[in-house]
């Protein structure tokens, strides 16, 4: 059978199983974390929170934040660099317990949100609601946190089938839960060992679990909204991205989000070494110790060629 003759892969599947496996992720890994902020924050009058839980916060946070933009983006989605088996494992584990999917599942979303971004057919774009205000906020909302509740799902086969090949990987992917469980578990012990009381357990699940998750998720979406409404726009691209300085090392590099688009086979989302990027930072020590190699860092002049003209950024404004 020749490729002309060959039937073609339907690149979504929409039916009622999967919505309602998208429903449940979406309250469990969406919904609860909100629930459990509110949570450690009432409770703050009667449980421990100090050196602790600020450490559990920041160092889980950090560790899955890490494990999404380095891991589930630059790596895996994008293949920015290559990585030895057991990087490849570590940060697809740790991207995990960010709770935003299983590594094979969010690698086909995004590699569809490039393939149709701000167009018919990306699951979260924030620009296809309506003009005026109101198609403003719709768009925001669908973009940020809605969208998860029902999309259609891409078609792993289609959008991923250098992961499925990829057995150990396919492995990780299936076990999503328990590493998102490891995740929330880990911050647990630690608290209840240190503060050796029930009291301190239940404060490491909600700072170094719940609270982390709910931070590490807004802080990525806001990329999926704001970012591709607001911002600047320094590299010609078909889509509405943009970049947001201020917040680059609160996304670990992510809110470089136009240079992003502009060069998504590039492992430095800065470009320029001004621009911070703690994703990239973590890459070039990976490449140091030998995990991580083949930097696929564009040149200069392609840099050059594809930065829009002062006077081209004023006429598009």
């Amino acid at each position: 059978m020749t490729d002309a003759a060959a039937p073609s892969r339907n690149k979504v599947i929409s039916n009622p199983y999967i919505h309602r496996l998208q429903r449940r992720h979406f309250l469990l890994f969406d919904i609860a974390p909100i629930i459990g902020t509110v949570a450690a924050l009432a409770l703050l009058p009667v449980l421990p929170f100090g050196a602790t839980e600020i450490a559990l916060l920041a160092g889980m946070w950090l560790v899955s934040g890490l494990g999404i933009t380095v891991g589930y983006h630059r790596l895996f989605t994008h293949r920015t660099f290559r990585a030895t088996p057991f990087a490849e494992s570590m940060l697809a584990i740790t991207g995990s317990m960010a709770g935003q999917g299983g590594v094979v599942s969010w690698v086909a979303i995004h590699r569809r949100h490039h393939e149709f971004s701000d167009r018919d057919g990306d699951p979260h774009s924030p620009n296809l609601s309506g003009d005026g205000l109101r198609g403003v906020l719709r768009g925001l909302v669908h973009s940020h946190f809605l969208w998860m509740r029902r999309h259609e799902y891409p078609n792993i086969a289609h959008y991923a089938p250098d992961l499925l090949r990829n057995r150990r990987l396919v492995n990780v992917s299936r076990h999503y839960y328990w590493w998102f469980a490891l995740g929330v578990a880990v911050p647990t012990v630690v608290g209840g060992l240190v503060h050796l009381s029930w009291q301190g357990a239940l404060a490491g699940l909600l700072w170094g679990g719940f609270v982390r998750v709910f931070l590490l998720e807004h802080i990525i979406w806001a990329i999926n909204s704001f970012l591709h409404r607001w911002g600047s726009k320094p590299y010609e691209s078909r889509e509405n991205s943009r970049n947001g300085a201020v917040f680059s090392l609160l996304t670990f590099g992510e809110s470089w989000h136009n240079n992003h688009h502009a060069f998504p086979s590039s492992p430095n989302f800065g470009l320029q070494w001004y621009r911070p990027d703690p994703g990239y930072w973590l890459i070039r020590g990976l490449s140091a110790v030998g995990l991580v190699s083949d930097l696929k860092n564009p040149a200069a002049e392609q840099i050059a060629a594809k930065r829009i003209r002062t006077d081209e950024r004023k006429a598009a404004a």
